[in-house]
């Protein structure tokens, strides 16, 4: 029984290690992982460069501070702390959201666009040549018989 499940782990992990090692894992990692830091790279260009000036152009206001109360926060009046915290919607964070995910999708587009270009395109196969109809082969046999 002992050798039974030896064998039966042994195989699993020859399986698995077969399973992470094939071509298209080893590649979606490697895009997830580059994703994950162009996402990082897209956010930073938003946060940093984008809304700044678009924030300037708002009245000075930071773009993420963009909201509606729609109910003020209760505050105690004698020591300064928050007993209701407001509510709001946050359309500013919600808008520089947005924006990441335009910018990374013209991105990815375009590097999609790029890709397309450098694989080979298949040039189309001649067609087979076409050989006699059936009826054509029917007459043939035909005439032949008549012979």
């Amino acid at each position: 029984m002992t050798n039974d499940i030896k064998k039966s782990g042994m195989a699993f992990l020859k399986d698995f290690k077969a399973f992470l090692l094939k071509g298209d894992i080893v590649k979606l990692s490697t895009a997830v992982i580059i994703g994950g830091a162009f996402g990082k790279i897209v956010t930073s260009f938003t946060n940093d460069i984008i809304m700044p000036p678009l924030g300037m152009v708002l009245g000075n206001t930071k773009f993420t501070d963009l909201k509606v109360i729609l109910k003020e926060a209760t505050i105690d009046a004698a020591n300064g702390t928050v007993l209701t915290p407001e509510v709001a919607i946050r359309y500013g964070n919600f808008l520089q959201v947005v924006i990441d995910f335009i910018i990374i999708g013209f991105f990815i587009y375009w590097a999609l666009k790029a890709y397309e270009k450098t694989q080979k395109k298949e040039e189309p196969k001649p067609a087979a040549p076409k050989g006699p109809t059936q009826e054509e082969l029917l007459t043939e046999i035909r005439d032949l018989l008549k012979k």
